[in-house]
């Protein structure tokens, strides 16, 4: 099987050989005036990831290079933006299996809590990096504004909406050199987990997530 990883835009010239998730509970286990013990459920906790990564510093037949950054000074520079941006950014994982199935693939939202950087004589050039990343969970108030028609107007209102009310036009995009259906997403949704939205729109015409083409005219949610 193989996969690829993109760490917030970037994606890893070579994937690490494991990536452990780690989804934790926030149960608590109590026990009762009777000596029983029972177990509290609450809420999941937030996943946890810890992977170590390696930038290449001489050419691999076996590394890709998609343009996002050049080389291992440029990717320790995004970490630091990200770490002192405070802001949370994308994990995508996507699974390839053999002869171009699609597998599962993970989007999470996550934080940079901290990265190691390492020079091992054992890997030669390359730079070792360690990464550990926490899910993010966006939260906030929702405000809703609600507006009261009497009876009359209600059905004034309803009337016109009858009247003016056409199904609105498919929106689409052609996709570009470059293209991916992450960065479509990420460019025309502004959120680049929603790809899977787009795929689901065009399987019709996307038979791999993972390969589309020049020319391709796709629907839009």
């Amino acid at each position: 099987m193989a996969y690829e990883i993109y760490i917030d835009d970037m994606l890893l010239p070579l994937p690490p050989e494991k990536i452990p998730i780690k989804y934790s509970s926030q149960n608590k286990t109590v026990n009762l005036i009777n000596g029983e013990e029972i177990n509290l459920l609450k809420p999941a906790g937030l996943a946890e990831i810890s992977i170590d990564i390696i930038i290449p510093q001489m050419d691999y037949p076996c590394a890709v290079w998609d343009g996002s950054f050049d080389d291992a000074e440029a990717f320790i520079e995004r970490l630091a933006e990200l770490k002192k941006g405070k802001t949370p950014f994308e994990l995508i994982v996507v699974r390839e299996g053999a002869g171009g199935g699609s597998f599962f693939d993970t989007s999470l939202d996550v934080t940079l809590e901290e990265y190691k950087v390492s020079d091992d004589v054992s890997e030669g050039l390359d730079v070792l990096i360690s990464l550990t990343l926490k899910e993010y969970r966006h939260y906030g108030t929702h405000i809703m504004n609600f507006i009261l028609l009497d009876k009359e107007n209600a059905e004034a209102a309803k009337s016109g909406e009858d009247r003016q009310g056409e199904p609105p036009q498919a929106k689409t995009y052609t996709v570009i050199k470059g293209d991916c259906l992450w960065s479509i997403s990420k460019k025309q949704l502004g959120n680049g987990s929603r790809w899977q939205e787009i795929y689901n729109l065009n399987r019709d015409k996307v038979k791999n997530p993972n390969l589309i083409y020049p020319g391709q005219i796709l629907t839009m949610p």
